[in-house]
């Protein structure tokens, strides 16, 4: 049982400590910052990613604004912020080994760390049961 634990934790489709959007972004908070990526819904439907174009550091994006974006063998995707904020971190490992969004989407194939702008945006964000009924699960 702790095996299963400790995998749904950092593989599972719809962790319970984060939070989501509609446009499958999870986010995890920690203190006045947030880390954030693509759900492993999103990277499932994507298929193979094999590029990834990070925003700059320092750059401010509004809530649901075009940040990022991802490319797979199938498709283009954008990648939104999920709040409003600043960029303070990128994942730059993610240039080099764009896999770890498909391998790990909630652990190493996180995108960006922002600096929170307005911790109120953070209610208008799914929970993991909304989510899991989002994408009918």
């Amino acid at each position: 049982m702790v095996f299963w634990v400790e995998l749904s934790e950092t593989m599972g489709d719809v962790p319970e400590n984060l939070k989501y959007t509609n446009e499958h972004e999870w986010i995890r908070i920690e203190g006045e910052e947030i880390i954030f990526g693509i759900t492993d819904y999103a990277q499932d439907a994507l298929t193979e990613v094999v590029w990834v174009e990070l925003p700059e550091v320092g750059v401010s994006a509004n809530a649901m604004e075009s940040i990022a974006s991802v490319e797979s063998v199938k498709s283009v995707s954008e990648i939104y912020a999920p709040i409003s904020g600043k960029v303070i971190q990128i994942n730059d490992e993610l240039e080099d080994s764009p896999e770890m969004i498909n391998e790990d989407p909630y652990g190493e194939g996180w995108i960006c760390r922002m600096k929170i702008s307005d911790k109120n945006e953070i209610e208008k964000l799914l929970s993991h049961v909304e989510y899991s009924s989002l994408i009918g699960r």
